[in-house]
């Protein structure tokens, strides 16, 4: 055997190895669960870490300095667990601390929500006219508007924050007629009946357990957008790209720590997931 061909041996077996490692998702709290079951169905034999921070949770009314120190602390934690890419689930978290990151975690892959759901929104809509909503810190950040500006400058983009939807969402009121009337509610102030939006992107990790609701209010005609969706498919493509896909053929594991009340997090993630989360499979950890 060569050198070449020896050293190339070298290279694959670590690629291979590496390749196994798993993927470490984060969010300040449970609504990065959407992201992380996109991310399990589409690569199903992926090991995968999440980590919600439930202590600290809402990010939302935090200094965009405190936001990236609490993320980079959850990056952190996660790294030590040997991952192979870390997937920031959280609107807030991304647009805070997303560059900070790639910074800091130079060996590491990184993504956030922002970018592949504004793509994904871009690459939908007909007519350049994009309805977004988000958690009001996100629609006050404007952190899609100026995302979906980049990629599509000439695009007409409405915001609208939809804070009610989060707590009913982590109550488990994802239907019915109490989440159909917040909904439209919301709705009514986006879809006015004139040019209405052709694309609804939905820039909160909660919101897609709303889609059927949402899709009845805005009609068929509309495209609405998962930014989880985006996500895991941007996942793979980063994965790919690194040759860091899993090549294993067995399911991967799947492994959730909080940093504060176990059992709130198991009942609540389960809405999200649509499933009981494993008991085994859930830890309570302290990030300070």
């Amino acid at each position: 055997m060569s050198n070449y061909s020896f050293e190339a041996a070298l290279r694959k077996g670590q690629v291979l190895q590496n390749s196994e490692k798993p993927i470490g998702i984060f969010d300040s709290g449970v609504g990065g669960l959407t992201v992380f079951k996109a991310i399990s169905e589409l690569l199903p034999n992926e090991n995968l870490l999440y980590l919600g921070d439930t202590a600290r949770v809402p990010y939302g009314t935090r200094s965009r300095e405190t936001i990236r120190k609490y993320t980079e602390m959850a990056a952190a934690r996660l790294t030590d667990y040997n991952i192979k890419m870390l997937v920031i689930a959280c609107n807030t978290a991304t647009s805070a601390s997303l560059p900070g990151l790639e910074s800091r975690f130079p060996d590491l892959l990184v993504a956030g929500v922002i970018e592949p759901g504004a793509a994904a929104a871009c690459a939908a809509t007909s007519r350049g006219h994009i309805g977004v909503i988000a958690t009001e810190a996100t629609i006050r950040g404007q952190a899609y508007q100026k995302a979906i500006g980049r990629i599509l400058p000439k695009a007409t983009v409405v915001a609208k924050a939809c804070t009610l939807l989060v707590p009913l969402a982590e109550e488990g009121w994802i239907d019915g007629p109490i989440a159909e009337n917040v909904a439209q509610k919301y709705l009514s102030e986006i879809f006015t009946g004139a040019d209405d939006p052709d694309t609804l992107l939905l820039g909160c990790t909660h919101f897609p357990l709303f889609r059927n609701i949402l899709q009845k209010l805005t009609g068929p005609a509309v495209r609405i957008v998962d930014s989880a969706l985006a996500t895991a498919s941007l996942v793979r493509e980063m994965l790919a790209q690194a040759c860091l896909l899993n090549q294993s053929a067995a399911p991967g594991s799947r492994q959730f720590f909080t940093t504060d009340n176990r059992e709130r997090f198991m009942a609540t993630g389960g809405h999200f997931l649509g499933e009981l989360m494993p008991d085994a499979g859930v830890r309570l950890i302290n990030l300070q």
